[in-house]
């Protein structure tokens, strides 16, 4: 799944693939063509009538160039999770026949998007914080593209972020920042507000406000800059200030809405800055 995060998947597999078919199903018509490492050995050809829409690939990776061709269900499952979570109107089946005494098959579909993902990542945690899970999507012109964000506090120790970006996983980069300043931003006014912070103190840093959060932080932008080596790093430099500003807002109504929920974990942050 890897292989189609810079946006030549196709190619790429079809290159590293000892054998590969394609087949589409458009406007009733069914047609296929098959290649071998990266050349087309059979002309396009019209093979039957259907009454689908969609394409399948079917390949076989190369064990000439990866020194085994086994494919880890485990990997490949983790990842259409993510994609599912990450994209609520997906529906995804898996299927693994491979072993047939050891068959598996799983769906993955998450109505509840990014929410879901929180409450996947916090697993029986999930049960043992002191408030809700804050969720919201939000479309912001100034970074031309959409962002959807969930994040909670658990009895934990420790920062758990999940960062993606087109739905791609993510290390670091402005989208994480904004996050950060943005939460550190509605927590620092809701300490003022409620005399956790006394009128000369000074804020709270924003990495200070990570004990025990889980978050997921998402972006789909029209023009994604991805930088590093691998290009883990989202660089939009316009996204951090529109996600600071919507995480202050939404986190900022969450925090006054509930006040005992509010009370332990600006509490909690307040102790441990």
């Amino acid at each position: 799944m890897l292989l189609g995060d810079f946006g030549v998947g196709p190619a790429v597999v079809n290159a590293l693939s000892r054998r590969m078919t394609a087949e589409v199903r458009y406007d009733g018509v069914r047609w296929a063509q098959e290649y071998a490492r990266g050349a087309a050995v059979t002309p396009l050809t019209e093979t039957g009538t259907t009454a689908r829409n969609g394409t399948v690939i079917t390949f076989w990776p190369d064990a000439d160039i990866f020194g085994s061709a086994e494919v880890s269900a485990d990997a490949l499952e983790d990842r259409l999770r993510e994609l599912a979570f990450l994209n609520p109107g997906l529906d995804l089946s898996l299927t693994d026949r491979r072993r047939p005494d050891e068959a598996r098959s799983a769906r993955l579909c998450f109505p509840g998007g990014t929410r879901d993902f929180v409450g996947f990542l916090d697993g029986h945690e999930a049960a043992h914080g002191p408030g809700d899970t804050v969720a919201f999507a939000h479309e912001d012109a100034r970074m031309a593209g959409v962002m959807d964000l969930a994040f909670r506090w658990c009895d934990r120790p420790g920062e758990r972020v999940r960062s993606f970006a087109n739905s791609r996983a993510t290390l670091s980069g402005t989208h994480v920042v904004g996050f950060h300043d943005g939460v550190a931003a509605a927590v620092s006014t809701y300490a003022r507000e409620s005399g956790l912070l006394a009128p000369m103190d000074p804020d709270i840093p924003a990495d200070r406000v990570g004990e025990g959060l889980t978050a997921v932080v998402s972006v789909k932008l029209d023009r994604p800059e991805f930088l590093g080596a691998i290009r883990e790093r989202l660089g939009n430099n316009e996204v951090r200030a529109c996600v600071a500003l919507a995480v202050r807002e939404h986190l900022g109504r969450w925090l006054r809405a509930g006040s005992e929920r509010a009370a332990a974990v600006v509490g909690r942050i307040v102790a441990g800055s």
